[in-house]
């Protein structure tokens, strides 16, 4: 009985060893500071794929995604056409009956616009269009079809709830979908390593998500020479970023998380999107030389 206790000791300070060396204790404490005080609730995950090491603060916590579900959209449609269900070129036509208010570009389309999904899926993730996007979501099976997809990639906690069946709770605490920092930022983590649906998808998907209109959050605090795929989101109560980097000492992925935000304005300014750029800023900084960013051109 003392040798299993002793065993059981044994394992236990291993898991906890192993633990601590995964932890980027350094940008852990830098990140820390930098969010004392914020009005609201913060999730953070930050990961550097070479090493491995990682940052968690309140990264297991869920929070509402915004416009970020298009990613997980994304995904549905891809596994539609990977199941030769749809198509890049495919056809469809507009008409004003899908129009919705918000951010994109397709609602001030003419009434019988022919388009194809690929101009869809690069209006939904370039300019977050809410018209593409919804349209998106239907083609790829709203949440019925994209959840289990989430669930096979092992992100349990990221769920679409919008039009979806039995999520009608969930929609009014969170919205159009549910996720964590971390298992957003692992998301992207995948795609770049052609884990999701295939490789080739996997690519495709990228060069997608490297084409952002909204680029004054974390995009504005690196190079403009440095390669990034990024998604926001935003709602009254919360912002939240996921941006995948690659940086000249190896890739590094992070996601922030915010709700419950007594800053609700839609301005640069807003709190929660200044801390977002701070963040940004802090892990640059942490993994490459020291970059002293412009100010925003507004």
């Amino acid at each position: 009985m003392k040798n299993i206790i002793l065993i059981t000791l044994l394992f236990n300070l291993i898991a906890i060893s192993s633990n601590a060396q995964k932890t980027d204790k350094k940008l852990s404490d830098k990140l820390h500071k930098e969010i004392t005080g914020f009005k609201g609730d913060i999730g953070i995950y930050v990961k550097h794929l070479k090493s491995q090491k990682e940052v968690n603060i309140m990264a297991d916590s869920i929070f509402p995604t915004a416009s970020i579900v298009k990613v997980p959209l994304l995904v549905g449609v891809f596994q539609k056409i990977h199941d030769k269900q749809l198509s890049l070129n495919q056809k469809f036509l507009y008409d004003d009956a899908r129009t919705y208010g918000g951010s994109g570009l397709m609602q001030f389309y003419k009434d019988s616009t022919q388009t194809d999904l690929s101009t869809m899926i690069s209006l939904m993730l370039t300019y977050s269009d809410n018209v593409a996007s919804i349209w998106c979501q239907e083609l790829a099976g709203a949440g019925l079809e994209i959840n289990p997809l989430m669930d096979k990639l092992g992100l349990s906690n990221t769920r679409v709830n919008s039009r979806t069946k039995g999520r009608e709770l969930d929609w009014k605490k969170y919205g159009w979908g549910q996720t964590t920092a971390k298992e957003m930022a692992q998301l992207f983590e995948y795609i770049r390593l052609g884990k999701v649906i295939s490789p080739a998808i996997s690519d495709k998907m990228y060069r997608f998500l490297k084409n952002q209109y909204y680029n004054e959050r974390s995009l504005s605090q690196f190079p403009a020479h440095i390669n990034c795929i990024s998604k926001t989101g935003s709602v009254n109560e919360a912002r939240a970023e996921v941006v995948l980097v690659n940086a000249p000492h190896g890739d590094f992925v992070f996601s922030v998380f915010t709700k419950n935000n007594k800053d609700q304005r839609w301005t640069n300014q807003n709190e929660a999107e200044e801390l977002t750029r701070r963040i940004a800023r802090i892990i640059w900084n942490h993994y490459e030389e020291d970059f002293e960013p412009y100010e925003l051109i507004n």
